[in-house]
């Protein structure tokens, strides 16, 4: 299981397209609590760094044994909240329906920026 970090606006814009886009079709769970419930539909997730460490350490454990790749958002929860045009917190979301080229393409554009 491979951990990402998410850093600079390049990063930011593939992301916060395919949030908007799932959002739009409800293809999004959002909560760490219920991404922890539907974690057998989700394709890909995304953690702020404010989820705290038990959550995370579950949320963390469950994907890697469910093999869903995980994203570590490196804004707060308020900023995930507003990259998915939101007006309040999310500390966790997960595509439950994304193709596999825009996840390859976040994945892959991650790796160029770590």
């Amino acid at each position: 299981l491979r951990k990402l970090n998410l850093k600079g606006k390049y990063m930011s814009k593939i992301l916060e397209k395919s949030l908007k886009d799932a959002r739009k079709e409800d293809r999004l769970t959002m909560g760490a609590k219920q991404v922890l419930n539907s974690l057998n539909n989700s394709k890909l997730i995304i953690l702020s760094r404010s989820v705290d460490g038990e959550m995370l350490e579950r949320i963390q454990s469950d994907a890697k044994k469910q093999k869903v790749p995980l994203v570590n958002f490196e804004g707060t929860s308020v900023a995930l909240g507003r990259l998915c045009g939101l007006q309040f917190r999310i500390s966790t979301i997960s595509f439950t329906t994304i193709d596999e080229a825009s996840i390859k393409s976040i994945l892959k554009d991650e790796e160029t920026n770590v």
